[in-house]
């Protein structure tokens, strides 16, 4: 007699609308796999989760740490798949890709899709973008931008359920493939910093540690950091920017722990300063004690006017810590990306990446705009103003005046003694110059591979070659080098809209088991803009609804859309008194061309599937 209760019957599986997945398709082939190409067909019985990432982007950077717990957890069921879509021409290079790939520990197979094959297949419109395929082919989700984690992690988990019981479900190994690890002193590196002893301290960031090397740049006197990702005593995490402060500390930016550090080199002690250990988001404060207030991927930092200046790559801001004082605080940039001078409160940045103090400036590597920037005190605050660049889409090398002259995803700059200033063109593998006193921009080097950042040492500078894994010490050049001009503009094809009106809708739905936060208000804001302004006769601005009716000026065939879209979830649960609540969000930039036969409607994806796609 069996006296166990009945089985309960297995509650039906969730209704979704399921589009079967393309092909997966790239010209630069398969990385992390064991040389061995891979197919939907492979995949099949597992649930595949598609990242569509490019180097360049920060909130693709932290994507990957996102869903670094979600493949660990679920590696027997979960295979991610890194489509690798690229913005900038030297993206689409393999060998760039390799070592992105190295030096961000993307540990699962990724697609080198340089023509965007895949992209257009699956209609992505944003990096990044995270595609949900269920073990039978099929595409169950969509997802924009950054704070998807968990809602990914609890579709996993009815997915796995689902095809349990349907017998579609295969467990085991999955095709990733580890490369053979790289000796060296330095292995990506990220910033350096002249010592007072006249060594140099190097950010070595794909190793979780500093360097300090001999004057030499290449003898190793000693290594801070445990090596491995952390944030407990000497642990760093992908650290950047150097700084040198007043009492002989130096200031860390400690960028994947979100947070600065100070290490003592007189007795080798690592504290940490501002941050949390938290990723900022939309609504936390922005202000406050240093300790307790989160921060957001800072890439570098400089002593200017008595503070320390942060380039806040995250959120496209900077911000200061006043050690004296221990409270941190925004100094410009209002969160939106893109180029927008003016006063400091409303200017917009993209991704700023490096700084320089220089008397009454503070010059910034502005990457994803390709541009050099630079802060400067006015009668009523600060002000930022634009030395070189034009926008988040234009890039190449071109010199001479600064108005016509391109730069490619710079990530350094440096003070000259003659008031000039260099630039580590990053993705153009070469050292810039701009002179504010002639207005014009030359080349000083060139056959640099991924140049980040540069210190003077005495007549010479010493170049931090970041996918050489080395410093390179130059004589500081007198004249400059001749380089053929070169102009790019994204491969991202443009949308084709309708003259007229045209309605955007930002597709969200909630993670199952969640519903909309409006305990404090409105939970979702859209803020829409475009370059160039005279783009849009009417639809700019900021609102809580997640549409809206743009008119398109007749007089302006082609620009760029500007789209930020936020929504805030909480779970659905009227007896917990604290739901955890997660913030979805995402910055579109989407290039739009105006045609007679072009669309009168632009979806675009936050977290769920478009129904009218």
């Amino acid at each position: 007699m069996n006296d166990a209760a009945p089985a309960p019957t297995p509650a039906p599986a969730p209704r979704r609308a399921r589009v079967r997945a393309p092909e997966l398709i790239g010209k630069g082939g398969w990385l992390n796999t064991g040389g061995k190409d891979l197919s939907l067909a492979d995949l099949r019985g597992r649930i595949a989760i598609l990242d569509f990432w490019t180097f360049c982007c920060i909130n693709c950077l932290h994507v990957l740490d996102e869903l670094r717990e979600l493949e660990e957890k679920h590696r027997d069921t979960v295979v991610i798949i890194g489509v690798h879509s690229p913005k900038f021409v030297h993206e689409a290079e393999h060998a760039a890709v390799v070592d992105a790939v190295e030096r961000y520990q993307v540990h699962h197979p990724v697609l080198d899709d340089p023509e965007l094959a895949t992209w257009k297949q699956y209609a992505v419109r944003a990096w990044p973008t995270l595609v949900v395929i269920d073990p039978e082919g099929y595409i169950v989700a969509q997802h924009a931008g950054e704070g998807h984690a968990h809602a990914i992690a609890r579709l996993v988990e009815e997915l796995e359920a689902e095809h349990e019981a349907k017998g579609t479900l295969r467990r085991g190994d999955g095709p990733y493939v580890a490369p053979e690890p790289v000796a060296g002193a330095l292995r990506f590196p990220g910033k350096a910093l002249l010592l007072p002893s006249g060594n140099l301290l190097v950010s070595d960031s794909t190793r979780h540690q500093l360097v300090e090397l001999a004057a030499d740049g290449e003898s190793v006197v000693r290594r801070i950091g445990s090596g491995e990702r952390g944030f407990a005593g000497d642990s760093f995490s992908e650290p950047q920017g150097l700084a040198l402060l007043p009492d002989g500390k130096v200031v860390v930016a400690d960028t994947v722990n979100h947070a600065l550090r100070t290490y003592d080199p007189a007795t080798g002690h690592v504290e940490t300063v501002a941050g949390t250990g938290r990723q900022w988001w939309q609504g936390s404060p922005t202000s406050g004690p240093a300790l307790e207030v989160d921060l957001s991927s800072p890439w570098d930092v400089a002593w200017w006017q008595g503070r320390v200046w942060i380039a806040m790559a995250g959120v496209h801001q900077l911000w200061t810590w006043d050690p004296e004082a221990g409270t941190v605080e925004v100094a410009a940039g209002t969160t939106n990306e893109g180029l927008l001078d003016g006063p400091a409160a409303e200017a917009w940045f993209a991704q700023p990446s490096g700084l320089a103090a220089a008397g009454d400036r503070l010059w910034i590597a502005d990457s994803e705009t390709s541009a050099l920037r630079y802060v400067e005190a006015g009668d009523e605050g600060y002000v930022i103003k634009s030395a070189v660049g034009t926008g988040l889409f234009d890039f190449g090398h071109r010199d001479g005046d600064a108005a016509q002259a391109l730069l490619q995803h710079p990530l350094g700059v440096t003070a000259l003694p003659d008031g000039s200033v260099a630039v580590c063109d990053t993705y153009n593998h070469a050292l810039r110059r701009y002179d504010p006193a002639t207005g014009q921009v030359s080349t000083l080097a060139t056959d640099l591979r991924e140049p980040s950042d540069a210190v003077l040492v005495g007549e010479d500078i010493v170049v931090v070659e970041s996918a050489r894994h080395r410093l390179i010490r130059l004589r500081l050049p007198e004249e400059a080098v001749r380089v053929d001009a070169v102009a790019h503009r994204t491969q991202r094809a443009a949308t084709e809209v309708a003259p007229g009106t045209l309605r955007l809708d930002i597709v969200f739905q909630a993670p199952a088991g969640q519903k909309l936060d409006t305990r404090y208000g409105p939970s979702t804001r859209l803020l829409v803009s475009s370059t160039p302004p005279e783009l849009l006769a009417g639809g700019e601005g900021a609102g809580t609804d997640l549409f809206r009716e743009l008119a398109l000026n007749p007089d302006v065939a082609e620009g760029v859309l500007h789209v930020s879209a936020m929504a805030a979830s909480c779970d659905d649960d009227p007896a917990n008194e604290y739901p955890a609540c997660h913030v979805h969000q995402q910055d579109w930039g989407v290039p739009v061309r105006v045609t007679a036969d072009g669309a009168a409607r632009l979806p675009l994806v936050l977290a769920g599937m478009d129904a009218e796609g």
